[in-house]
């Protein structure tokens, strides 16, 4: 998946009707390389410095050479802009482009790379973060949150726009929004903290105190606040304001509920109150939200094929309009 997102600058190209984006992959030495789903991918040798350098790990981190790390070294200063897809970050932290930044990766490698660089601001919670002209994402579906934001600061919101609408996805989920859901997040070991969560999410309306869902968990308020705390490593509050959000969305998914009954029904005492939740949570207020998801169901009718190639044959690459984009392999390996 680390090579999607360069699917972004290929309908960029197509919508513009001009090859502003020449996409190039390479490797440290250049040929067939292949990807970590048995694909086959032709690549050319380090060369010139690209615009934009997207470095793209393996699936288990693995050191790099010596020359690909002086490489990406040299690309923080030579091209506009460096980013890491997923464990590239830790190819970039190697080449010492991530000290005193802050950076994120998936969170499943997260740990590791803030133990093993702790000069790093790791937040793992984040689906991308750009930091100067270094990015860094998650990877998989987050990196094409990350082009689109070089797209949108290239030629505007309105292409940026229209590409997540082709390719099927939000236009733009922020970078500060979570990798995780609250339930996948929240892990209770006992079945007394479950209890009281599967008790929460179906009683969203009602007020939730820490009375309520420590009754629901046969403790006293004192001791359940501790447990939950110890098992969760967060308040019940906070917890309780996650699985409103979520229930918030999924309504503003389903696109037939208007704001005051959302606010209602997922037990945020009014608009306002939720609006300032989804300000702090998501970055964004439920309304961009909804337009957003507006936005991709009701997508372009016209045909766009995801596979469609560009004839670059007749493209000056030299040309000073152009913007020369590279997908750096780490090792033997492309992380798919």
């Amino acid at each position: 998946m680390g090579m999607a997102a360069l699917t972004a600058f290929e309908f960029a190209n197509e919508a513009l009707g001009e090859e502003m984006y020449r996409l190039t992959v390479m490797s440290e030495k250049g040929g067939t390389i292949r990807s970590s789903l048995g694909i086959r991918i032709e690549t050319e040798p380090l060369g010139d410095y690209p615009d934009t350098l997207m470095v793209v790990g393996e699936l288990v981190p693995k050191p790099a050479s010596a020359a690909l790390l002086a490489y990406i070294h040299n690309a923080a200063i030579q091209s506009r802009r460096v980013a890491g897809v997923c464990t590239g970050a830790f190819l970039l932290a190697e080449a010492g482009l991530l000290d005193g930044r802050a950076a994120t990766t998936h969170w499943a490698h997260a740990r590791t790379l803030r133990e093993r660089y702790p000069a790093i601001a790791v937040d793992e919670d984040r689906i991308f973060v750009h930091d100067g002209n270094i990015w860094t994402s998650a990877g998989m579906s987050a990196a094409i949150d990350l082009t689109l934001v070089m797209i949108e600061d290239d030629h505007g919101a309105e292409l940026s726009r229209l590409i997540a609408r082709k390719m099927v996805v939000y236009h733009r989920r922020p970078g500060g929004q979570s990798q995780f859901s609250a339930l996948l997040e929240l892990e209770p070991r006992s079945d007394r903290v479950r209890r009281a969560l599967i008790y929460a999410k179906e009683n969203l309306r009602n007020p939730l105190t820490v009375e309520e869902l420590a009754e629901a968990a046969s403790l006293s308020p004192r001791q359940f606040s501790r447990l939950f705390r110890d098992e969760t490593g967060q308040s019940p509050a906070k917890a309780v304001e996650r699985l409103r959000l979520e229930a918030a969305k999924a309504m503003l998914e389903d696109g037939r509920h208007p704001m005051d009954i959302v606010a209602r029904d997922t037990g945020f005492a009014d608009r306002d109150r939720m609006r300032r939740a989804f300000l702090r949570f998501f970055g964004q207020p439920p309304q961009t939200l909804r337009r957003s998801l507006q936005l991709i169901e009701g997508g372009g009718t016209e045909e766009f094929a995801a596979c469609s190639q560009i004839d670059r044959s007749d493209h000056d690459v030299g040309s000073t309009r152009q913007k020369r984009l590279s997908a750096t392999i780490g090792s033997a390996k492309l992380q798919s």
